[in-house]
């Protein structure tokens, strides 16, 4: 059964993944277990992340994108839950997706951190549960502080750096502790994310259960397309983080000096103008249509429903063709930068 599931999932992605102006857009990627929307609400660095994710779920957004990492599960689950009443929703209207820590790769700390995630969002079960990135680091106890982030002991005077997990689990090691998270119901997907195609074959070459997704930055100045072929030619599902490029980093100064970026380019803006949408709903309707699921914060009501619309249209060859060459290889979320100096 999860054979076929698997096969069933691969040839949806290949028809969405083919050409944009001569098939219609599925607004959810089949996984060995259910469905993910295309469109997900992003919850890093969001503000009052309760209100906008219950305003999310009455105004018809399905996919909550949260992690252990983002510090705010706690306000996540809430909104969750106030926007399941408010809406007349029940747990299996939606997709929930989260992730893993640094800090907890040990197969012995695995199932403790989902469980934490599950307690503080409230929920019995994840729909999507990704290893966040594939860099171990020493395990920090609950108790002492969470999330743990990427310094090991900030409180100590003039320490500013990470310690690599001493007891140095592999990727595989965590994989199968993530797999036992599926047989004991705890979650119903597993992935990974920031993960590039060697490491992806690491997994694939051992595990029982695939990864189902992989959730990479994408944007059109950093559109990798052979990491997506890639993911496409093993069955594993892209969420794009970061769909609308520079703009999340300009606070905390890793936007390149892009600014607004994207956003005000005139390839962006010219395209928009010509099918009557924000420049917004062309970035993330680039990426959907190129077949993977985006995740975008939302910072108000306004953008909440007009980002919810970017699927409404479909860009043309031409468009898309323009778009594609506005690639530059710019990764604005770099482990390998902002952590200089950290060990």
């Amino acid at each position: 059964k999860f054979v076929f599931l698997l096969i069933a999932a691969l040839i949806n992605i290949s028809i969405a993944m083919s050409s944009p102006s001569s098939c219609t857009i599925s607004n959810t990627i089949p996984l060995p277990s259910g469905s993910m929307p295309i469109l997900g609400l992003g919850c890093w660095k969001m503000d009052d992340a309760r209100k906008m994710v219950s305003l999310a779920l009455q105004n018809g957004w399905r996919h909550i994108d949260s992690a252990c990492d983002y510090g705010n599960e706690k306000e996540v689950g809430l909104g969750i839950s106030d926007g399941l009443k408010s809406a007349n929703l029940t747990r299996s209207d939606i997709f929930v997706t989260s992730k893993l820590w640094n800090t907890y790769h040990s197969p012995s700390n695995v199932e403790a951190a989902c469980r934490r995630t599950l307690e503080d969002l409230g929920l019995d079960y994840l729909d999507l549960y990704l290893i966040h990135f594939p860099i171990p680091l020493k395990f920090v106890p609950f108790e002492k502080r969470y999330p743990p982030e990427w310094i090991h002991d900030p409180d100590v005077e003039g320490e500013n750096r990470m310690i690599e997990d001493p007891t140095h689990p592999t990727i595989g090691e965590t994989w199968k502790a993530m797999e036992d998270l599926v047989r004991k119901g705890l979650v119903k997907n597993i992935g990974v994310a920031n993960f590039n195609s060697a490491l992806l074959l690491q997994v694939l070459q051992t595990s029982t259960i695939p990864p189902s997704v992989n959730q990479i930055e994408l944007h059109p100045r950093l559109q990798q397309d052979r990491l997506v072929e890639f993911c496409k030619g093993k069955g594993i599902a892209v969420t794009g983080f970061s769909p609308l490029g520079s703009t999340g980093y300009v606070q905390i100064g890793m936007d390149r000096g892009e600014g607004a970026g994207l956003l005000e380019n005139k390839d962006i803006v010219e395209i928009s103008q010509k099918h009557s949408k924000t420049p917004a709903q062309v970035l993330l309707r680039w990426g959907t249509q190129r077949g993977h699921a985006v995740i975008p914060k939302c910072s108000s009501l306004n953008r909440l429903i007009e980002n919810l619309s970017s699927t409404d249209f479909n860009l043309d060859d031409e468009d898309m063709e323009r778009i594609g060459k506005l690639d530059r290889n710019w990764r604005y979320n770099d482990p390998g930068v902002f952590c200089k100096g950290m060990g």
